[in-house]
């Protein structure tokens, strides 16, 4: 399935916890605290507005965007303003 953001909007794919500890604990999904870094998937048609580019790791905000499946995997829609860093 391919998508397009529209206006301000960019799609993110978000980056998976470590499900493991260095000690070699499992932690299950519903005790991890969210990740809020994410990989740029597809920016929409405002570019005046988004300030990052295709492939760009960034860090958004903790309760911002809509989740979405695409081919089984998770990501999420962001305004470009809840987009807070680009991790270097």
């Amino acid at each position: 399935m391919k998508l397009k953001p529209l206006a301000d909007r960019v799609l993110v794919k978000t980056d998976k916890l470590e499900s493991k500890t260095a000690g070699g604990i499992i932690i299950p999904d519903t005790a991890q605290e969210k990740t809020q870094t994410a990989i740029v998937v597809a920016i929409g048609d405002d570019k005046e507005k988004i300030k990052v580019t295709v492939g760009q790791k960034v860090m958004y905000d903790k309760y911002a965007g809509t989740q979405v499946k695409i081919d089984g995997e998770d990501h999420l829609i962001v305004k470009g303003t809840d987009i807070i860093a680009v991790i270097e």
